[in-house]
């Protein structure tokens, strides 16, 4: 139960499967572990020991995926941080994580110069660029990797609670927190989720989004698990996305609505170009019906949809129940349990909604350093989501909101994925995002943020979004239209910054 022989393992019974595509590079399982095998010999001689904590400010690159694995190898904690990150945001991660290496590129070296000062804890030659060898105080990344040794670390005992990852939430309701995930949790990861994407040794799994934020490992840990082929891009770009699909036959991906929204626009996003994906995953937030429906109408049989927090509860709804359960998110993987609670803890019977909690043993082994935070979200073994929801008479879970984008009307509970879905049955919206801004009669009313695909004015879409919407509290009083939504670098919507600018652009 650790992940540490995973590579080892393929390594030495299927060395030459294919195992890594990155750009025009291509590692067989052999060869990619002779890489990280160096990374992890070069680590140790640079002074890093089991349990220490390295950064990685990245996009996605080669390197990257490295120091995942080579951090397994040697049972070093790796901290994946945003490249976004910026000031006392970062250097407050950074000293939170107690880092004491930090693996970054050229390109962030005006951001992170700056702070180094404020980072006492981090030797002055523990700074590392993939990209370059001449800027002072930073040491190459190639330093690292070379003249070491290719052979398998030993002698270092790995538990399977020993923690791997610190992953550091969004931050949309407070400070990050840093949620940490063990090597039985990432082992896991690769078990369950590989059996429910059917993931297989010949498989060819492709992400495209940025592999900082927890929703990568629901495909990275199952890829590499079962010994697939694993191809990391960059970024994500739709052409680039469906000319791998087609040349290289992927048959798993995983990505976040915004993208998903994103390839729907695309006139080469068919049955013809996409013919050998098994599953099209999507993650990090609700894909609405409406586009559900035009993934089902375009590629039927696919959508695989998983609604689940990092902290370690998860459900999903399978492309086999999605005909007949369209709108819902699903049921929990074996293992893992399920309930609807209101505000005393108390389970409501079906159709009736409350706060969704869930139990299972992919739960966190808590907030870093935080115990009092650990204590709030875990109660009695039951990880509370914050997320509204209900379930049916057949057990599938429905998600209403999350519970802090509720808007109160007059009293009454609003839910903003409710008007979402309808405005997005307007031919001219391609996204849309429904927040809840102050209203001196009613406390708070509903605020359409649209981008669009055609043409309609605002006031226009405003009257037809009125006449659809089934109570009076659900009326939007403003429809605004926005070229781009403000995103994380997983491509999920930030609605906290739209509201946040809202309000400022309308402040007295």
């Amino acid at each position: 139960m650790n992940l540490a022989v995973i590579l080892n393992r393929h390594a030495l019974y299927r060395p030459n499967h294919l195992a890594v595509i990155y750009g025009e590079q291509r590692f067989t399982y052999a060869e990619f572990n002779r890489c990280v095998n160096r990374l992890a010999h070069g680590l140790l001689r640079a002074g890093i020991a089991k349990g220490d904590k390295i950064a990685t400010i990245l996009p996605n690159t080669l390197e990257l995926l490295e120091v995942y694995w080579a951090a397994a190898k040697i049972g070093v904690v790796v901290v994946p941080l945003s490249n976004l990150l910026r000031g006392q945001g970062l250097a407050r991660l950074l000293n939170d994580a107690d880092t004491a290496l930090v693996v970054t590129e050229r390109a962030f070296v005006e951001h992170l110069d700056p702070l180094r000062g404020d980072l006492p804890q981090i030797q002055p030659d523990r700074y590392f660029l993939i990209d370059a060898e001449d800027v002072p105080g930073y040491s190459p990344y190639r330093a690292l990797v070379t003249d070491v040794p290719d052979t398998n670390p030993t002698g270092i005992e790995i538990h399977p609670d020993d923690p791997y990852n610190i992953i550091y939430s969004s931050g949309t309701t407070g400070l990050p927190k840093g949620i940490v995930l063990t090597h039985r949790i990432r082992v896991l990861y690769g078990l369950v989720f590989g059996a429910a994407y059917r993931i297989a040794p010949e498989s060819v799994v492709l992400h495209t989004g940025s592999i900082i934020f927890n929703g990568s490992f629901l495909t990275l840990m199952p890829a590499f698990y079962m010994g697939a082929t694993y191809i990391l891009h960059h970024h994500f770009e739709v052409g680039s996305t469906l000319r791998t699909i087609q040349r290289e036959r992927v048959t798993h991906i995983k990505l976040v609505p915004s993208q998903i929204v994103q390839l729907l626009q695309s006139s080469n996003f068919n049955e013809e170009t996409l013919g050998s994906l098994e599953m099209l995953g999507s993650v990090g937030a609700p894909l609405h019906l409406p586009h559900k429906e035009l993934l089902q109408a375009k590629l039927p049989g696919r959508l695989i949809e998983l609604y689940g927090l990092t902290e370690g509860f998860m459900t999903i709804l399978d492309k086999y129940d999605l005909s007949r359960k369209l709108n819902s998110v699903g049921v929990p993987p074996p293992m893992m349990e399920l309930r609807i609670v209101d505000d005393q803890g108390v389970d409501v019977p079906p159709g009736t909604v409350g706060e969704i909690v869930g139990n299972g043993p992919l739960l966190m082994a808590g907030y870093y350093k935080r115990p009092d935070l650990t204590e709030q979200a875990i109660r009695s073994g039951w990880l509370f989501s914050g997320d509204l929801g209900y379930v049916d008479e057949d057990g599938f879970l429905y998600l209403v909101d999350r519970k802090k984008d509720l808007i109160i009307s007059g009293g009454v509970n609003v839910y903003p994925r409710d008007i979402e879905e309808i405005i997005l049955q307007h031919a001219a919206v391609a996204e849309a995002a429904v927040i809840g801004v102050p209203d001196d009669k009613w406390g708070e009313c509903p605020v359409a943020l649209v981008r669009l695909k055609g043409e309609i004015a605002p006031a226009a879409l405003r009257e037809w979004i009125n006449a659809r919407v089934e109570a009076r509290f659900q009326r939007v009083r403003e429809v605004l239209v926005l070229d781009e939504f403000p995103r994380n670098a997983a491509g999920k919507t930030l609605k906290r910054v739209m509201r946040d600018e809202y309000l400022s652009a309308h402040a007295e």
